[in-house]
């Protein structure tokens, strides 16, 4: 059994801090939030982000970053994307070189389109990485309901280490060595779920979403292989998998917005009464920023950033993208 800090107490971190303990891991979460650890600690559960999932007794709170990890062997960082960067740079002082550092946030970061690996290697060139990503709803993982996810690691064996710590008869973990392509498709889906969302909220059908969502994973393999990842990675469980379960489900926060947006909220209303970060909003300005970049087409991608952004309405986006130059579906563009 190990020792896990945990660093982001909303509701992904917790769900998997649950997992963990219930296996017989010692952890302890922490969250920027004082207020919020109080009444975790009061409750022994998350009422905020993940209501009725209760804590085991190996589940402490811990009141800083340096009590979550003192004497950890493995960091797990569930800080939205957009605060990866600072919430590892706090840690840095606390990291031990024998520990192991998971992150599970999804996203590019704003301004330097760095992916999440990126920016730990840069602050700490000898940290030991491993991203984990898949279709996992955290209200279902906090349950124990079936859960598959994939653990990437440039080191495999850092990776299969992060397997068995985490692999439960509930919570089954694949390997792979592909940390670009795995993180980049946690990032991705999530601007094509508000897409979905969008379509769902204007009130189109079924033939609409399917549609977007494979056209979506067209957009993701097409930048993905541009920056190195490995085109297979997008079929599996951290690719369409993933884009899947965000797409379709009432438990996706990007989807749940993008519906609201569909059916004429201003973006910047969708997002507060989602009441979490809805990292899609975020993701979306830096793929489109990415895109123009590195010189990929991206339709979709573009419209969804200029709806969001109010320079098109959401119908001004379907009509842009139904009138576009006809394709062949297997051309590049």
């Amino acid at each position: 059994m190990k020792k896990i800090g945990v660093i982001g107490a909303g509701s992904w971190g917790t769900a998997l801090a649950v997992t963990l303990s219930n296996k017989g891991h010692e952890v302890r979460i922490c969250d920027i939030n004082k207020e919020h650890l109080a009444e975790m600690r009061e409750h022994r559960e998350n009422l905020r982000y993940l209501p009725g999932v209760r804590f085991a007794d190996n589940l402490q709170i811990a009141d800083s970053t340096e009590e979550a990890l003192q004497g950890a062997d493995i960091a797990l960082f569930s800080a939205p994307a957009q605060h990866f960067r600072s919430a590892f740079e706090n840690a840095i002082p606390f990291l031990e070189d024998n520990m192991t550092v998971v992150n599970v946030a999804k996203g590019i970061e704003q301004g330097t389109l760095m992916r999440l690996s990126e920016i730990a290697y840069i602050l700490k060139p000898d940290v030991k990485y491993v991203v984990l990503s898949g279709p996992s709803h955290a209200e279902e993982v906090g349950k124990a309901l079936p859960t598959t996810v994939a653990v990437a690691s440039r080191d495999m064996e850092l990776a299969e280490y992060i397997q068995d710590v985490f692999m439960t008869d509930r919570f089954r973990v694949y390997t792979n060595d592909d940390v670009c392509g795995v993180e980049l498709g946690g990032a991705l889906k999530n601007i094509i779920a508000l897409g979905a969302g969008i379509s769902d909220g204007i009130g189109f059908g079924d033939n609409a979403k399917a549609a977007l969502m494979t056209r979506g994973i067209t957009e993701m393999c097409r930048l993905g292989v541009k920056l190195g990842a490995d085109v297979a990675t997008f079929s599996g469980l951290t690719g369409i998998g993933d884009l899947i379960v965000t797409c379709t489900s009432m438990h996706s926060r990007n989807r749940r917005c993008g519906i609201m947006i569909g059916q004429g909220e201003k973006p910047s209303v969708a997002v507060e009464k989602v009441g979490m970060v809805v990292e899609g909003m975020f993701t979306a300005e830096a793929a489109y920023q990415l895109a123009q970049q590195v010189g990929v087409e991206m339709p979709i991608t573009e419209c969804i950033y200029r709806c969001i952004n109010e320079q098109i309405s959401a119908r001004e986006a379907v009509d842009l993208l139904m009138g576009r130059d006809k394709k062949n579906e297997k051309h590049i563009g």
